[in-house]
């Protein structure tokens, strides 16, 4: 690891290390990038360093933003996260920019952050690749131990839809999960 990029990770575990949340006795947003780094490496093991920092960085400081600052609906939902990626990105340019990295890196990142260009862009699609695994592994269980079993088929459906071919046939070898929800990572 390069000495920018552990400046960067080290100004992002400062934040969120600062998330009043909590989650198995850490702050809930420094554990997640934490999770999002260990995806990362497993699954990405020679990702460029704007990919390990958009992946580390991908909920910078969630909780100022919070969820019902927006209407308690699809589209408040919708404006909540768009609003959210942009602020993970600025927030992230800046860190980037205080260890040094140039322009076209930042930039880069921006994109990442804000998912322009998921399912053309590699480096974009493999953060979303990370992102479900992350959810996956981390977070589905408990996920779905709060919603209506009704919606769950149509949450992991919208899981694999986000995912490439590649990261879709590895959650099959994985995970094990029953049919109902199998069929939607197969092509």
């Amino acid at each position: 690891m390069t000495a920018k990029l552990d400046d960067v990770f080290s100004a992002i575990d400062q934040a969120n290390a600062q998330d009043p949340t909590s989650q198995d006795g850490q702050p809930a947003a420094l554990l997640y990038g934490q999770r999002m780094t260990q995806e990362q490496e497993r699954l990405f093991p020679d990702a460029s360093d704007v990919l390990r920092i958009a992946s580390r960085g991908q909920h910078i400081e969630r909780w100022k933003l919070r969820r019902d600052a927006y209407p308690m609906d699809r589209a408040g939902y919708l404006q909540w996260r768009v609003e959210q990626g942009r602020r993970h990105a600025e927030r992230i340019a800046g860190i980037m920019a205080d260890a040094g990295y140039g322009t076209a890196e930042i930039d880069e990142a921006r994109r990442m952050l804000t998912k322009q260009g998921i399912k053309r862009d590699p480096e974009v699609q493999a953060l979303e690749d990370i992102i479900c695994f992350v959810f996956i592994r981390w977070y589905l269980g408990d996920f779905m131990a709060e919603q209506p079993d009704e919606k769950m088929p149509r949450i992991i459906e919208k899981t694999a839809r986000k995912m490439s071919v590649e990261g879709r046939a590895r959650v099959l070898e994985e995970f094990p999960m029953p049919e109902a929800f199998a069929q939607y990572f197969r092509d």
